[in-house]
């Protein structure tokens, strides 16, 4: 298996394309632009990280300083992010099909703990239909608020807010 072999590292410029490529086989279902992505390194590069394996990338992980309880859109490019923040936002994480299952994901978001401490006394998320348990697994609980819930539902039906306490 690939992820064995695998190491989180800073993503740079030069692994946009390849994000890019992994986030359409991914998350063919929520399409976004490359300039997100390029946008969010640029911003805030200590959150943009990538899996190395063997053949190539296996994953990325992208997240940021944020607002609490105001996910941005998808799709959408933040121009600034808030110092100070009142939430750490994890904006995205994929990996390929065969860089799942040998701990790549967990071992990441303890990296994304760390980093995120320095930042905001929480991390929050948007989590997508049939990953809830995976990251109440990682330490995220639902953070329900009914007009949040309302705009979420522009994501998928399943989807919710969640945050980790630091």
């Amino acid at each position: 298996m690939i992820v064995k072999t695998a190491t989180w590292r800073g993503m740079t410029p030069a692994d946009l394309s390849a994000v890019n490529a992994i986030a359409a086989v991914v998350h063919a279902a929520y399409p976004e632009d490359a300039a997100v992505f390029a946008e969010r390194l640029a911003l805030h590069p200590g959150g943009c990280l990538v899996l190395d394996t063997a053949p190539g990338l296996g994953g990325y992980l992208i997240s940021h300083p944020w607002h609490l309880k105001q996910p941005p859109a998808l799709n959408a490019l933040l121009g600034s992010v808030p110092l100070p923040a009142s939430t750490y936002y994890l904006h995205d994480i994929a990996l390929l099909p065969e860089a799942r299952g040998g701990g790549a994901a967990s071992a990441v978001i303890r990296e994304l703990v760390r980093h995120a401490a320095g930042i905001a006394d929480n991390i929050t998320l948007v989590a997508l239909s049939g990953t809830v348990q995976f990251w109440q697994r990682q330490g995220f609980a639902r953070l329900a608020d009914p007009a949040l819930d309302a705009k979420l539902k522009s994501y998928d039906a399943e989807a919710c807010y969640m945050q980790r306490r630091l």
